[in-house]
């Protein structure tokens, strides 16, 4: 996953309905942070700083260790009902939803999908903490929040949004076949999906083109296995399974600490994934 893998939305009707089997997200690659560090120009720096807030005094602190494949620690799960697991055929004619920017810049419906997502995961893994502008950080690196809010007043995507073919020609990606293209705002492959499938609107649906399912699937994968979003190394960890590069971690986290802070990421922050 990442920005680098984006591309304009496919001109797809919704009239197409997607099937989702299968597992495994875009980015994730089974490594160590040593590994990235020798690839990617940004991963010494930011390794570092994870490193040393978890280092004991007067110890020399290493680079920390990537979980690959979380895929076996799921999340706590929800106590809803039984969700169906498809991309619903909706009208193409659709009117945008008329939710307001916020103050962080980020579209309405896209914020309301990121604070929906992390009160629910509030209720259901609090050991998590997630807050929401995590959940944006992701969203604005993957999507650009849905291409700038393009959804409905119930966060269906008003034009699907597919990543590009996985060929291998990426750096961070697996060699994926073309029919398991990430989908969605926050860009999923369908066998990860179907593994940590969410319903955040409790409509009965689990559909990774609506902003508040998806996101809150998100949610779920970030924080499967126990981690923490409060400590840096379990928060890095976390966004690693999402992609494995260290530069995509640093943008993630510089566009979470701007939708706290208010003040936009230096280019600095945001180094090329």
């Amino acid at each position: 996953m990442g920005r680098h893998r984006k591309q304009q939305p496919a001109t797809v009707s919704r009239s197409s309905v997607i099937a989702l089997t299968g597992l495994v997200p875009a980015g994730v690659v089974a490594t160590n942070a040593a590994a990235a560090v020798a690839t990617d120009p940004t991963a010494a720096s930011v390794a570092m700083q994870v490193s040393a807030l978890n280092a004991e005094p007067g110890s020399t602190a290493a680079p920390a260790a990537i979980d690959p494949y979380a895929m076996h620690a799921m999340a706590r799960q929800s106590p809803e009902a039984r969700i169906e697991v498809k991309s619903v055929a909706l009208d193409p004619n659709r009117a945008r939803n008329e939710l307001p920017v916020a103050a962080s810049g980020i579209p309405g419906i896209a914020e309301a999908a990121y604070i929906n997502a992390a009160q629910i995961l509030s209720e259901e893994n609090p050991d998590c903490n997630m807050p929401w502008t995590m959940l944006a950080g992701i969203g604005r690196v993957e999507s650009t929040h849905m291409n700038n809010g393009g959804a409905d007043a119930d966060g269906n995507a008003l034009a699907p949004v597919f990543g590009p073919v996985l060929d291998g020609s990426l750096s961070g990606n697996n060699v994926i076949h073309d029919s398991d293209r990430a989908v969605g705002p926050m860009q999923f492959l369908p066998q990860t999906w179907t593994s940590f499938a969410a319903d955040g609107n409790r409509d009965g649906i689990s559909d990774p083109q609506n902003y508040y399912d998806a996101t809150l699937t998100a949610g779920k994968y970030l924080c499967s296995g126990g981690m923490d979003m409060r400590d840096p190394a379990q928060q890095t960890r976390a966004i690693l399974r999402y992609n494995n590069s260290m530069a995509y971690v640093a943008n993630v986290m510089a566009w979470e600490q701007s939708y706290q802070t208010g003040i936009a990421p230096r280019p600095a922050e945001l180094p090329k994934i």
